[in-house]
């Protein structure tokens, strides 16, 4: 199994989890794909563009249940991200873990499988 990542305010997933599916957040709806990380991607991530921001969980999501909507595109630093062009089916999530601020602004990335 390949995992990749999600980062989403708790609000909005657990909005997901009572409809049953996740469409993407308000900037994944404008690209029209959901943005995913690889586990080497994920602290610049969120560096980049949660600094600072409380309240957010890191959803594990299982790439290979994904399908063909699944499109790894270059992105930041022509680096191949994982772009999934249709809805999450929270089937395929295999864990959501808190992602914790620090008082610095950053956050603490937990060990992640690749």
């Amino acid at each position: 199994m390949r995992t990749i990542y999600k980062i989403c305010p708790a609000s909005a997933w657990r909005e997901a989890e009572r409809q049953a599916v996740f469409r993407g957040s308000a900037d994944d709806i404008r690209d029209g794909f959901i943005h995913f990380s690889t586990a080497a991607q994920v602290a610049e991530t969120a560096s980049k563009h949660f600094f600072g921001q409380t309240g957010l969980f890191l959803i594990e999501v299982d790439a290979d249940a994904l399908g063909e909507a699944l499109r790894w595109e270059p992105s930041r630093n022509d680096e191949l991200f994982p772009h999934l062009y249709g809805e999450l089916d929270l089937g395929a999530v295999v864990g959501v873990l808190e992602l914790h601020a620090r008082s610095d602004g950053a956050h603490d990335i937990p060990e992640l499988a690749p």
